[in-house]
This record gives C-alpha cells, structure tokens and sequence, in this order.
C-alpha cells in the first residue's frame, strides 16, 4: 500500500513525497481510514512504528480552514521534548498547508503562551499540567475542540497524570472523537478508554512483550557501577559500530554520576537529559545528538519517553530496568526505519529478578556475553548494589538472646514481692544489735 491509497490530500501527499515516506507503517495504514470515519479509536503500537504520523495524517486530511481563535484539535503529551517533536511533525506535513499550530509545557514563561493561545491556533499540542494552568485563569477556551489526542498515555499514567487527564477531559466538549495511542496496553490505559471513549475500535498492531525485529540483543552481568562504567567506556573505545548511543539510567542521581565520569573520558561527546535539567540544557543536549555532533546521550526513562531521534545505533540498558515494559520502549529507539540496531543490558545482581521478568515478557532468552579480559572489575559497591546475603547471621543471634537477658532479669528486679507490712519490710537496725551486746554482757555476769 502506499500512501496515495490512503485518500489523502495533495498538499499532505506533495509533503510525504519530499520527506520520502512512500508506504505507510501498519500503524499508519490500519488507523488513518478509522480516524477519518470520525469514530473513537486505541492505537496500541511499540515505539518507533509511526504512531505520531498514524493520528496526524488522517487530522489534517480532515482539518478545514477556520480564522476562530480557540483551537479545534487538542493534542497531550506526557513531555516538553514530545510537545516540540509533535509539532516539528506537524509543521513538516503542512508545509503547503495554511495551519496553525502552537505548545505549551511547564518550565518557561506563562505569559509568553499566554500570548499564543490568545492570537488563535488551529492545533494545540500540551502537556496536562500547563494545559490546566491556563485554563484554570481563563487564557484557554476548551469548549471548540473537536479532536482529542493523548499520545503516550501509559508513560502519562505511571507519571500519575490520571487526576490532570481526568480533570481535562471534564472540561471538552461531551460531543469530541477520542483518539488514544500507546505502546503498552495496560489496566490503567483500559480504565481511561472504557470509561471516557464512546465505543473505540482497538488497533494492535503487536502484543505487549513481542520482541522488536531488527534489534540485536544481548546483556552482560556486571556487578556494581563502577565495573559497569569501566565496561561501557570500553565499549565505546573499541566498538566503532558506536556512533549514536543512547544510555539509560534508572535514576536522575544515577544519570548525573554517569554524565559526570563519562565527560572526562569522553568530553564535549556526552549529553544528559532528565527532569531537572533546564529546558534549555534538555534542548541543547537533544539538538546535540540528534544532529551527531555528540556521541552519547545518557536518559531517564521519562525524559526519553516518545522521542524520536533517527539513526541510533545502539540503546545500552546501564541500569535494567525494574518495569519490563520499560524495556520495550527503550530499545525501540534503536533499529528503526528498517535498520539494524543493538541493545546492551548490564544487569548486577539485584536486577537479576527485572532480567527474568523481561525474558518472560517477550517469551525469548537474551545472550549473556562474557565480560572482556581486560575490563578491571571493581570491589566497591554502594549500598543499592550489595548482594543479599543469606544464611544464619550468629553475631545477631547472640545478640538478640542478650536483650531477651537483660529484659527478664530487669522485670525480676523490678518485681514487687509482698513482705506482710512496713514494719516487716524495713526491721529496726537496733533490735538486732542489742541482743548482741546483752548476750555478751550474759557470758560476763556468768564467768
């Protein structure tokens, strides 16, 4: 199928042509006749298989010219970075199109998207928090959208944006079509669509835990961070296959400790982004990498959440994740666009359990490769890392019989014992020693 079988219109195709997109993704193919028929639909596809371009397609196939200020089609998103990305998708298919379309996220000036939203848009891509805020003062009329998107709503749910979502979809309009798009099909995703969707048709386009094709997979069991460090700067200096790696961290401490060892070895070539980073860094460090000019990228799982930067050629799991799902979307940022990828997993001890799970999940075994000789293996490891021993522990065990002791030998001593009265409990000192000295002076008297 191409997209031309698609019905879609000139100036969306004349777009697609010189973007060099000829076949749609199943995705793409499936969904885009459902959303133009106007009913509700649940897209369920792993990353990286087109799903942004699955609900703009058939949008702006649909999207009529209007000079009304209050947006018509509402688009959320989990992230600022996944605000930016949309709309860079959307400013590429309407290139001859006349359509206005703006973002608002958190972590910059109000005012500015204050402005924004007040001059009129056509299509409005936000993340719930900022949505709300300006909504909240009045800045914001809900009351034209006609489209509703959530994309990435898993990563929305497990951010505990439920209450925002519900809040948001309170304020549309009762009369909307509701188009939902996720990688995982969850309970959480299940509630939202059952109880707010009016009849959807479910697209999956492949179950939850089916592995990703063209993804070479293997892990190595590494026992703490500093040996996991000294592994991957040798991955780096001796595979030249490396060019565009993407490094996940558990947590942002985590990514921050990596970044900060990594830039010595490696400097001006290692990006962080996370949460905490500014906006500006968390740009400048995408922009730097998606445009190659720095070799790695270290990410929290949230921060990557939905972006899409072309050409990765490897995805390393420094830390394995403990949410087996989170592992599919991780290595989805690799091997896309029919290329081949890899995905490096370190895996110590304690995650061992995470490792069993997401082979169960995608019902395969990943490859276990040997460490290499020359990497130096650390003795050091922080209080997260510390294998669980096991066995008795008899220091504590005599340890705990002394409480016990000294419990019950407290409570004897404390233990009140009915003498029979005051004058039996505390006899006169005087009457003992008198009789002493009367039976001396007796002994005298008697020679």
């Amino acid at each position: 199928m191409t997209f031309e079988e698609l019905n879609l219109n000139t100036p969306i195709l004349r777009a697609l042509t010189e973007l060099e997109f000829i076949n749609p993704s199943p995705i793409q193919a499936q969904s885009v006749p459902i959303v133009m028929s106007g009913r509700d639909v649940v897209g369920i596809a792993q990353t990286g298989t087109g799903k942004t371009f699955a609900y703009l397609l058939p949008i702006l196939r649909l999207l009529k010219f209007s000079e009304q200020k209050n947006p018509r089609v509402l688009i959320l998103v989990p992230t600022r970075e996944l605000v930016t990305q949309v709309i860079a998708e959307i400013e590429k298919l309407t290139k001859y199109m006349t359509v206005r379309v703006g973002g608002i996220y958190g972590g910059t000036n109000i005012n500015t998207q204050k402005k924004l939203v007040f001059n009129g848009l056509d299509i409005l891509v936000a993340t719930p928090g900022r949505l709300i805020d300006l909504a909240s003062i009045g800045s914001l009329k809900l009351t034209s959208i006609q489209k509703l998107v959530i994309d990435e709503v898993d990563e929305m749910l497990e951010q505990e944006f439920r209450a925002q979502l519900t809040m948001i979809l309170d304020l549309l309009p009762k009369k909307r079509q509701n188009i939902l798009f996720s990688a995982t099909l969850t309970r959480e995703v299940e509630k939202i669509f059952t109880q707010f969707f009016n009849n959807p048709i479910k697209i999956e386009i492949a179950a939850h835990g089916t592995p990703l094709e063209k993804i070479i997979q293997k892990a190595y069991h590494v026992p703490n961070f500093v040996t996991k460090l000294n592994l991957l700067e040798n991955l780096l200096k001796t595979d030249t296959t490396m060019t565009k790696v993407l490094v996940f961290a558990s947590t942002i401490k985590q990514a921050d400790r990596l970044f900060e060892q990594l830039e010595k070895k490696f400097p001006e070539e290692v990006g962080v982004i996370h949460s905490r980073n500014s906006q500006n860094n968390r740009f400048a460090a995408l922009e730097k990498f998606a445009s190659g000019k720095s070799m790695v990228l270290i990410a929290t799982d949230v921060a990557a959440r939905g972006l899409d930067i072309s050409d990765v050629t490897h995805v390393i799991n420094f830390d394995t994740p403990d949410i087996s799902g989170d592992y599919i979307h991780r290595i989805g940022r690799t091997g896309r666009a029919g290329k081949i990828g890899a995905a490096i997993t370190f895996i110590n001890k304690i995650e061992e359990e995470y490792f069993d799970a997401i082979e169960e999940l995608m019902k395969i075994k990943i490859p276990i490769e040997k460490l290499p000789k020359e990497i130096e293996v650390s003795k050091v490891f922080s209080e997260f890392e510390k294998p669980i021993t096991t066995g008795k522990n008899y220091l504590k065990a005599v340890a705990k019989k002394k409480t016990v002791d000294v419990v019950q030998e407290k409570k004897l001593k404390n233990q009140k014992i009915n003498l029979g009265g005051s004058h039996k409990k505390n006899p006169p000192k005087t009457k003992t020693r008198n009789r002493g000295v009367e039976r001396n002076r007796a002994k005298k008297r008697n020679g």
